[in-house]
């Protein structure tokens, strides 16, 4: 029997990057705020300190940081005619745990996506027509644009420190920056990282063959920074444990020492830890959310009430909270119908590895998260559809975010993968080689879904949350013209050997490739198609708000956590200022 605890204003589940800027942001109405997260607390100090944060075996090999798949996990299939499988151990994408969520140990690549990214659908049609899409892709619009979203990234990017540099302020474009990007009204707050000599080799290639090439933005600070909160960075040191670490030196943005302390200093917030979300309840019209069920610590259950409850866990986390508390309707592919668990995708790649000779020195292990160069002329809408082949591209990029000991090993294909000759080769091109990758849109299908699994269940006794996904033909195409530009420029860059890769296909979930799970509770203007509307407000349970990447009908071709915070600034800005003044749906259906 769960023990009833005493109402409170503001629940929310989840306390990452979204849950924390709203928190933070709800922080000056002086309602009652609670957050609930499944796992522990975190801190700068004692979590990362040095030398102990730069435990590689722990952090990235044995994914200290990340979800606990003994307790809870999905099953899988590539399609309904295979029987889905537990998930036993973390390989394709890695979900956080504990205060700061993802945002701890994400490597700071914070984008603003493309405008083709936010009007998908019309733009496609408006250039090509609507027979270009095939009949099993469901290519949906925002239901915002990007001009309405920009003031937004533009926060999101101050309160990182993204480092950057810009190519389209107020319609003037600027050559050393995006120039495909969509017009800002400012600079990003830190100018670009310093360059790894991969990065230099691959935009002078990329220039010499007519690309536009450009430092990716950053959100591991150039240099000291105080962010519009107030909030202190330290100047990154590029060394290289970005990605499954957090930062001993505050330099690259996370929400556990940015907005996360700014909410925990307001009177009326309580933070509870360990605390895990079993369900949304709700009233008898199963129009108003009443509250959540959860287990503490100890296991004990609790019921906690509240007037606003906003669902702040990762992607898969808040469909599966979704699915488990019967909250609109489960997506059916047989039918077409049903919103939640509908339009998951996942991204999508394609590389080529580039082996220089001796002479070539790269020093791979000073890196950073985010440290890289980009170019966009085959992402978005950027090139011909109808000649590629292919609905959404991807930005190619030439990284160099630490090469560490255990997990860095490059060697040309055919060498043994053991023993002395394998020893040999590796010291041989360790510091010589350079990945050139893709990393592409993947669409929404009617194939692709989430759904509560009939077989297995968790710890608690709730069935998993069943993942079928599949690359589709768009995508196989995509990521395999892809490869060959990204060999073009390996040959450029003056390569003596290259090696051309694609992920696994069918997908695999087994090989580590992107934390970029997006869709499955989506926003958009139509209820038939979505979940939310355009304020990520619950159509049918309005007291009732969802963030994250699980609100997009599609992934692009970058990575999510830019429009994700954007996201989380625009939804509880409409919460502050339009729903807290009058509770109720946002938009009309």
């Amino acid at each position: 029997m769960a023990t009833k605890l005493n109402a409170v204003d503001v629940l929310i589940v989840g306390l990452g990057w979204t849950g924390g800027i709203i928190a933070k942001e709800l922080a000056s109405t002086k309602l009652k705020i609670v957050a609930l997260e499944r796992g522990g607390p975190r801190d700068t100090n004692p979590d990362f300190i040095d030398p102990q944060i730069h435990d590689e075996l722990r952090y990235a090999a044995r994914h200290d940081l990340m979800q606990n798949v003994r307790r809870e996990t999905i099953t899988f299939r590539n399609d309904e005619s295979q029987t889905a499988l537990p998930m036993r151990q973390l390989g394709s994408f890695l979900p956080g745990q504990g205060v700061g969520g993802a945002g701890v140990h994400w490597n700071g690549v914070t984008w603003r996506w493309l405008e083709w990214d936010h009007q998908a659908r019309t733009r496609t049609i408006d250039e090509y027509g609507e027979k270009i899409i095939p009949s099993d892709m469901h290519l949906q619009d925002w239901p915002i644009t990007y001009d309405d979203l920009e003031p937004y990234y533009d926060k999101f990017e101050k309160t990182c420190g993204t480092s950057g540099k810009a190519g389209n302020i107020n319609g003037r474009k600027i050559d050393g920056g995006n120039i495909f990007e969509g017009s800002r009204k400012d600079e990003y707050p830190n100018p670009p990282m310093i360059a790894a000599q991969s990065m230099v080799m691959f935009e002078k290639a990329a220039r010499n063959l007519g690309y536009h090439p450009f430092p990716n933005p950053a959100s591991n600070a150039s240099r000291d920074y105080v962010n519009p909160d107030g909030v202190a960075f330290g100047q990154c040191h590029y060394c290289g444990f970005c990605e499954r670490f957090g930062c001993e030196a505050n330099a690259k943005a996370s929400p556990h020492f940015t907005v996360i302390p700014l909410a925990l200093k307001n009177p009326n917030f309580e933070l509870r830890t360990n605390s895990i979300v079993l369900k949304v309840t709700l009233d008898s019209t199963r129009k108003k959310a009443v509250g959540v069920t959860y287990l503490d610590a100890r296991g004990r259950e609790f019921e906690q009430p509240a007037d606003l409850i906003i669902l702040s866990a990762y992607a898969l986390g808040n469909v599966n909270l979704l699915l488990h508390s019967g909250i609109g309707v489960p997506y059916d592919p047989k039918t077409g119908k049903g919103v939640v668990g509908r339009n998951y995708a996942y991204q999508c790649g394609g590389q080529a590895t580039a082996f220089f000779d001796k002479r070539t020195i790269l020093n791979r292990f000073m890196g950073a998260g985010a440290l890289g160069t980009c170019m966009d002329d085959f992402n978005g809408d950027n090139y011909d559809f109808v000649k590629a082949g292919y609905i959404g591209g991807g930005g190619i990029s030439c990284s160099n975010s630490g090469a560490r000991p255990i997990q860095s090993h490059p060697t040309p294909r055919g060498t043994p993968r053991w023993g002395s000759d394998w020893k040999r080769a590796m010291v041989d091109n360790y510091d010589h080689a350079a990945s050139i990758g893709n990393q592409g849109a993947v669409m929404a299908y009617r194939q692709n879904y989430l759904s509560l699994d009939p077989t297995y269940t968790d710890v608690f006794g709730r069935p998993l949350m069943r993942m079928t996904f599949n690359f589709q033909d768009n995508e196989i195409r995509q990521m395999n013209a892809q490869a060959d530009i990204c060999v073009t420029i390996a040959k450029e860059m003056g390569a003596t050997k290259i090696d051309r890769n694609v992920p696994p296909i069918p997908y695999s979930i087994v090989p580590y490739q992107s934390t970029h799970n997006t869709g499955g509770a989506v926003f958009g203007a139509d209820p038939s198609t979505s979940v939310l509307n355009k304020y990520l407000q619950v159509w049918d349970v309005p007291n009732l708000f969802v963030t994250g990447a699980c609100v997009f009908p599609q992934n692009a071709g970058k990575n999510p956590t830019g429009p994700v915070g954007a996201l989380a600034y625009w939804a509880v800005d409409a919460i502050k200022n339009q729903y807290l003044k009058n509770p109720g749906p946002l938009v009309h259906a």
